[in-house]
């Protein structure tokens, strides 16, 4: 699939993803006319690659967490040095302190709504 089309499927803009593929992130390969085709699989690794960066990884770690989990699809053990993992557990400390912080927030606009005479909006589905 072309860029355009991954762009569509996966939500992000097409400069985005060439700037995943300028990172190391994301890797296409160029058909005869030089234009970047994908495969099926960069849909997910783009949505991935989303993930990780909207948790509050930078691209360097997202590389680096994406290439420890091609060694773990390999069934090998990955490995990483001391310093890579105790930056990775800093980031796991640092993502904690934002689920507290947002699960805070949840139970205080939930309360705040129980409150009022519009507490039903909370037996509605969850707004997406």
């Amino acid at each position: 699939m072309r860029v355009g089309e991954l762009a569509e499927r996966t939500g992000t803009a097409t400069r985005m993803l060439r700037y995943y593929e300028e990172q190391g992130l994301l890797a296409s390969t160029r058909e005869h006319n030089g234009y970047r085709a994908y495969s099926e699989a960069d849909v997910d690794r783009v949505q991935t690659i989303r993930s990780l960066i909207a948790s509050g990884l930078t691209t360097r770690l997202v590389r680096a967490v994406l290439d420890i989990e091609a060694l773990a699809d390999d069934e090998r053990s990955p490995s990483c040095s001391r310093e890579f993992a105790e930056m990775m557990y800093g980031e796991l400390a640092s993502i904690e302190d934002k689920i507290a912080c947002l699960s805070k927030s949840r139970d205080t606009v939930k309360g705040y709504l129980r409150r009022t005479a519009h507490a039903d909006l909370l037996e509605a589905p969850t707004p997406v």
